[in-house]
C-alpha cells in the first residue's frame, strides 16, 4: 500500500509541476527532484507490500516509504491552501506587491523542508539497499512462483465429516458430473470468495468412494498467483504417474514446455493402446490464462475425462467456455453456521451446546462471519481455548479486529483473505480499504463510490474513458473476484450497490489503521490517531476537539446525524483545512458557515438530506469541487459562484415532495453560467429558463440531464440543445405542470447512446424520435395521456428490460401483441383511469419476470393471456378494483390450482396475506412464483382469467407466501 500513496504522489507531483509552474516558482525543482526519487523506489514496492506480511524490516522500510510520501503531499496541499488562501497572483499588480514578503516567506519555509524530505528519501533508499530489502523484494516473486509446486494441502483430505455442513447437495451435483456418460472433456468449476469451502468441496468430491474406479489416473494441484507453467506441467506429470505407481521420467527436471507437453498427451493419449480416463483439480486458479496454458497437454480423448477447478474470480469461470459446468458457492445458512461453529467451539462438551449465558456473544461471532465456512471454523477454534465466561467471550467480541491481527489462532484464516487482498492490483487496492469506511452491513451506492474513488484520486486516466467509466470498470473487477458483494439492482437488473463482507471489512480495517489509511469512530472507546488520512464517524458520542489541527485529514465521512451541527460546523470545518472529501448526508445543520469556502482542496462535497437553507455566495471559490450533492435539502436556488467552479462534473439537486400525483419532485433554479463548466457529466434536477434551454447545449460531456418545469414553448430549442449531447445515457424531461404539454417532436437526432429515457407531461403524440431507440432499455412515460395506440409507436423497441406508463394512456384497451417487447423483464401499468381489459397474446414479452398494475379503476379482471407469461416470476397489485380483490380473496382462490404440461411437472400457486397500509389504505398482494431445485413450477390463473380449470387438480397444504 505505500506504492499507492507513492503512485498518487508522483503522479500528483507531475500535474503540478505543469499546471501551477508560474505559482511554484523556485520550488519546480525541489519538486521535480523528489518526483524522480520516489519514482526510483516504486519500482521495488508492489514486491515490498507483499513481502512486509512476513518480514518485519521490509515492514519497517514500506512504513517509513510511506510515510515520507504522506510528508510531500502534506507539505505540497499547506503551500497550495496558503496562496490561494491569499490569492496571490490572482488580485493584480499592487496587491501582489504587498503580499510579496508573505509569499517569498511561505517559499522558502517550504523550500526547506522539501531538502529536508529529499534528504530522507535518499536515506531510505540507501537503507532499502544497505540492508537488501530492495534485492530480497524484487526477486519474491520468483520465490513465490515455486509455491505452485505443492499439491492441495494433504490435511484438506483428512477433515473429518463432523466437520463438514452444508457441502451435500454440491458434492453431489460435482459427483453426478463426474461421472456423467458424456464422453467430451468437461471442465467443472466451483466459484466463490475465499474461505467458502472451495477446496474442501472439491477434494470431498476427488476422494469419494463412489470415482474410486472411475478413472484411469488423477492428479491435484494448485496454482499460484505467480504461476510458472513448466513447474504446473511437471506436478501434473508426477500426480499423474503416481496415481498408476508409474515411474515418473528421470529427466522431467531437464524437460523444455514441448517435452512437457509431449509427455503429457503420451501418457494421456498413448498411440499404442486406449486412452486413459483421467481426472484433474487445479485449486486456486487466479489467472484466466491458466486453463488457455494447460489445455493443450490435456487431450479430449472422449472417454469422460474431467478437470475440476476452484477460482475466486468470476472470469475465470466464465471464460472456460463449452463444455463447462459452474457451481457458485454461497455461504453457510444460519442454522448450518450455527452447528458448525457449536462443533468447533464446544468440541470437548458432551452434547456441543452452547451455554445460555454465552449465546448472544455466540450468536454475534457467527454472524460476523456470514456463512464463510473457514471463518466459523478458525473463531470457533479460536473460543474452544478461551474461558466460558461472559467476559472472555465479550472481550472477544468486541476486539475482532484486533484479533484478527494479532491472533495466531486466525492467521491461516487471515493469510486466505490477505490473498485476495495481495493480488490486487495498486490502484483496487486503495479502492477495496475505502470501501472499510462506511459502517458494518452498509449498503453502499455504486455511483456514489466512484464519485469518491475519483474525488480521491484512486481512479487513473485511460485513453479513450472517462474517468466514471475506469472506476465502473474497478467495481467490476471487484465483484467479480468476489471482494465486494452485489446487494441490490435496479429494474433493469444492474447492480446499483454494494457490501463487503464483514470478515474482509475487519481486514480491510487491520491493514487501513495500520498504514494510516483511515480512523473508524464507532464507539466511545475509539481514539482519533493524528495521522489517519480520512476519518469516519459512526458514533454520536464523537466530538471534535475545539482548535484541534487535522491538517494530515483529507477525508469526513459523518454517519452520526449529531456530530456535527449548525453551532459547531465552523469549528469543525476550521479544522479541516487540506480536505478533499466532506459529506455530511443526514447531518443536523441548517446553513453552510463561510469558512467551508476556504476549502480549495475539496473535490466531495455532499448535505444531501440536510435542512440547509442556502449557499455562501463565496461558493465559487472550491475551484477543485467535482461533485456537488444537494439533493433533499431546502436550498432554492445556487449562488452565481458557481460559475466558478471549472472542474465540476457532477451537480445533484432535485428535492422529492412527498406529495402524491405530479408534482412528486422539485429541481432547483441555477444561474446559466453553469452551462460554461464543460466538464459536466450529471445535472440533476435543475429549474429550466430561457437561457438555460438555450446553453445547456454546450454541456457535450452530460450523461445524466434531467430539467423540470419546462414550457410548451420550450420544446424546439430544448430539442435542439439535447441533439447536441452525444454522450448522454440518462434524460428527464418534466413539463411545468399537468395542463402543459410537452412539444418534443422536432428532434431529428436524439442522443444515439441513451439508456434512460423519463417524460413527464403531456404528450399530444408520442414524439416520432422515440421509434429511432432501438437500443433503449428503460422508457418511462408518465402524465402523457396519450389516445392514440400507444405500443404501435413503441413497437420498434425491441430491446426495452423496464416499461412503466402512469396515467400515459385515455384508451379502453392495452394489447400486447405477439412478438412485442422480446426482453421486457419489468412492466408497470399505473393510474391507467380508463383500460378495463388488457390481452396479453401468445409469444408476447415472453421474458417478463414482474408485472405491476396499480390503481387502474376499470380493471376488474387480471389480463387475458396472463398464463402465458411463462418467466413471470412475480404479480403486485396495489389499489386495484374491490371485484378484482373479491376474486383474489373467494373461497375459490384459497387453495391453489395446479395444471400439468409437457416441459414442467407441475404448477403451484399461494396467496399472500393482505396487508393495511395506515396512511393511505392502500392494499397490496404479491402473487410470487417459487422454483424449486428440480423444476420451475408454473402459475395457471384459470379462475382470474375466467376459463374452466379442465384438467387442473385441486392441491390443499401449501403454505403462504409473504406479501
Amino acid at each position: 500500500m505505500a506504492g499507492s500513496a507513492v503512485d498518487y504522489l508522483v503522479t500528483t507531483l507531475g500535474n503540478l509541476l505543469l499546471e501551477e509552474a508560474s505559482l511554484l516558482g523556485g520550488l519546480h525543482s525541489n519538486l521535480d527532484d523528489i518526483r524522480l526519487e520516489l519514482q526510483s523506489i516504486q519500482s521495488f514496492l508492489k514486491d515490498s507490500d507483499r513481502k512486509k506480511d512476513s518480514n518485519e524490516g521490509v515492514r519497517t522500510w514500506v512504513g517509513q516509504v510511506r510515510e515520507v510520501a504522506y510528508d510531500v503531499e502534506d507539505i505540497i496541499d499547506e503551500f497550495m491552501y496558503r496562496m490561494t488562501k491569499n490569492n496571490f497572483g490572482t488580485r493584480g499588480v499592487i496587491y501582489n506587491t504587498i503580499c510579496f514578503p508573505r509569499c517569498c516567506f511561505y517559499t522558502h519555509q517550504i523550500a526547506t523542508q522539501l531538502q529536508q524530505i529529499k534528504s530522507k528519501i535518499t536515506d531510505i533508499y540507501a537503507r532499502g539497499m544497505r540492508y537488501g530489502f530492495v534485492e530480497e523484494a524484487s526477486s519474491s516473486r520468483d520465490t513465490d512462483a515455486g509455491e505452485n509446486k505443492k499439491s492441495v494441502p494433504e490435511s484438506v483430505h483428512f477433515v473429518p465429516d463432523n466437520e463438514i455442513v452444508g457441502i451435500d447437495y454440491n458434492k453431489s451435483c460435482l459427483i453426478r458430473w463426474l461421472k456423467d456418460k458424456e464422453p467430451r472433456r468437461m471442465v467443472l468449476s466451483v466459484v466463490g470468495m475465499g474461505g467458502l469451502g472451495k477446496t474442501t468441496l472439491v477434494t470431498k468430491a476427488y476422494n469419494s468412494e463412489e470415482l474410486k474406479d472411475c478413472f484411469d489416473c488423477r492428479a491435484c494441484i494448485t496454482i499460484s498467483q505467480s504461476y510458472k507453467i513448466m513447474e504446473i506441467l511437471r506436478s501434473l506429470i508426477k500426480e499423474l504417474y503416481k496415481s498408476n505407481e508409474a515411474p515418473v521420467p528421470h529427466n522431467i527436471g531437464q524437460m523444455s514446455y514441448v517435452d512437457l507437453v509431449s509427455t503429457l498427451i503420451a501418457y494421456l493419449q498413448p498411440s499404442n493402446s486406449i486412452p486413459k480416463r483421467y481426472v484433474i483439480v487445479l485449486d486456486d486458479v487466479w489467472d484466466t490464462n491458466v486453463w488457455q496454458d494447460i489445455k493443450v497437454a490435456l487431450p479430449d480423448s472422449e472417454c469422460g475425462s474431467r478437470v475440476m477447478l476452484t477460482t475466486r474470480k468470476e472470469d475465470v469461470a466464465s471464460s472456460l467456455g463449452v463444455g463447462s459446468r459452474v457451481i457458485h458457492l454461497e455461504p453457510l445458512c444460519s442454522n448450518s453456521s450455527w452447528d458448525l461453529f457449536c462443533n468447533r467451539a464446544f468440541w470437548n462438551h458432551a452434547d456441543k451446546r452452547c451455554p445460555p449465558e454465552l449465546n448472544s456473544y455466540a450468536q454475534s461471532l457467527v454472524h460476523k462471519c456470514e456463512g464463510l465456512p473457514l471463518a466459523i471454523v478458525s473463531i470457533g477454534g479460536l473460543m474452544s481455548l478461551k474461558e466460558k465466561t461472559t467476559l472472555e467471550w465479550k472481550k472477544v467480541e468486541v476486539s475482532l479486529n484486533w484479533e484478527l491481527s494479532n491472533n495466531p489462532n486466525l492467521e491461516r484464516m487471515k493469510n486466505l483473505l490477505l490473498h485476495s487482498f495481495n493480488d490486487l492490483p495498486y490502484s483496487l487496492k486503495r479502492c477495496f480499504l475505502y470501501c472499510s469506511l462506511f459502517p458494518e452491513d452498509h449498503i453502499i451506492r455504486r455511483k456514489k463510490l466512484i464519485r469518491l474513488w475519483i474525488a480521491e484520486g484512486f481512479v487513473e486516466e485511460r485513453r479513450g474513458l472517462t474517468l466514471e467509466e475506469v472506476a465502473d470498470a474497478y467495481l467490476k473487477e471487484l465483484i467479480c473476484r468476489n471482494m465486494l458483494q452485489d446487494r441490490e439492482m435496479d429494474d433493469y437488473w444492474r447492480s446499483t450497490s454494494f457490501r463487503m463482507h464483514d470478515l474482509l471489512r475487519e481486514l480491510a480495517l487491520s491493514i487501513a489503521t495500520e498504514e494510516n489509511f483511515c480512523m473508524i469512530y464507532n464507539s466511545e472507546l475509539a481514539t482519533q490517531d493524528r495521522n489517519a488520512r480520512r476519518l469516519s464517524i459512526q458514533n454520536s458520542n464523537y466530538k471534535i476537539s475545539q482548535g484541534r489541527n487535522m491538517d494530515t485529514l483529507r477525508t469526513f465521512f459523518s454517519f452520526a446525524a449529531d456530530v456535527v451541527s449548525s453551532s459547531s460546523s465552523r469549528s469543525t470545518i476550521r479544522a479541516f483545512r487540506l480536505l478533499r472529501v466532506l459529506d455530511l448526508q443526514a447531518s443536523l445543520i441548517e446553513r453552510i458557515p463561510d469558512e467551508l469556502t476556504d476549502l480549495f482542496n475539496l473535490r466531495y462535497l455532499s448535505i444531501r438530506d440536510t435542512n440547509v437553507k442556502g449557499l455562501p455566495e463565496s461558493l465559487g471559490k472550491l475551484k477543485n469541487l467535482q461533485t456537488l450533492d444537494l439533493r433533499n435539502t431546502k436550498v432554492e436556488r445556487l449562488p452565481k459562484g458557481v460559475e466558478k467552479m471549472k472542474q465540476l462534473r457532477h451537480l445533484y439537486l432535485y428535492r422529492y415532495t412527498h406529495q402524491a400525483g405530479y408534482n412528486f419532485v422539485n429541481g432547483i433554479q441555477a444561474p446559466p453560467g453553469i452551462c460554461k463548466l464543460i466538464s459536466l457529466q450529471s445535472v440533476v434536477t435543475v429549474e429550466a429558463s430561457d437561457e438555460i434551454i438555450r446553453q445547456v447545449g454546450n454541456l457535450t460531456q452530460l450523461t445524466k440531464f434531467e430539467i423540470v418545469k419546462v414550457r410548451g414553448k420550450n420544446g424546439m430549442q430544448l430539442c435542439t440543445s439535447i441533439e447536441k449531447m452525444k454522450r448522454l445515457l440518462h434524460l428527464h424531461v418534466m413539463a411545468a405542470d399537468e395542463g402543459e404539454t410537452l412539444q418534443l417532436e422536432s428532434m431529428s437526432s436524439p442522443p444515439p447512446l441513451l439508456q434512460k429515457l423519463i417524460l413527464t407531461g403531456h404528450l399530444k403524440t408520442l414524439p416520432p424520435w422515440i421509434a429511432n431507440l432501438g437500443d433503449l432499455p428503460y422508457l418511462s412515460l408518465r402524465w402523457s395521456r396519450i389516445s392514440e395506440d400507444i405500443f404501435s409507436s413503441l413497437k420498434a423497441m425491441s430491446n426495452l428490460v423496464f416499461l412503466r406508463l402512469v396515467n400515459a394512456y385515455e384508451g379502453k384497451h392495452l394489447l400486447f401483441y405477439a412478438g412485442c417487447f422480446p426482453k421486457l423483464k419489468v412492466l408497470t401499468l399505473s393510474s391507467l383511469k380508463y383500460v378495463d381489459r388488457i390481452q396479453i397474446e401468445e409469444k408476447a414479452m415472453p421474458c417478463l419476470q414482474l408485472l405491476r398494475l396499480i390503481d387502474c379503476g376499470k380493471l376488474k379482471m387480471l389480463p387475458q393471456g396472463i398464463e402465458s407469461l411463462s418467466e413471470l416470476q412475480k404479480l403486485y397489485l396495489r389499489s386495484m378494483p374491490k371485484e378484482l380483490i373479491e376474486r383474489i380473496e373467494g373461497d375459490d382462490l384459497q387453495k391453489p390450482v395446479i395444471t400439468k404440461e409437457s416441459k414442467l411437472m407441475g404448477a403451484l400457486l399461494t396467496l399472500g396475506t393482505w396487508q393495511q397500509d395506515a396512511g393511505d389504505k392502500q392494499e397490496a398482494l404479491y402473487l410470487q412464483l417459487v422454483k424449486t431445485e428440480v423444476e420451475l413450477l408454473k402459475v395457471w390463473m384459470a379462475n382470474f382469467l375466467g376459463s374452466g380449470t379442465g384438467a387442473s387438480e385441486r392441491y390443499g397444504g401449501c403454505r403462504n407466501l409473504e406479501a
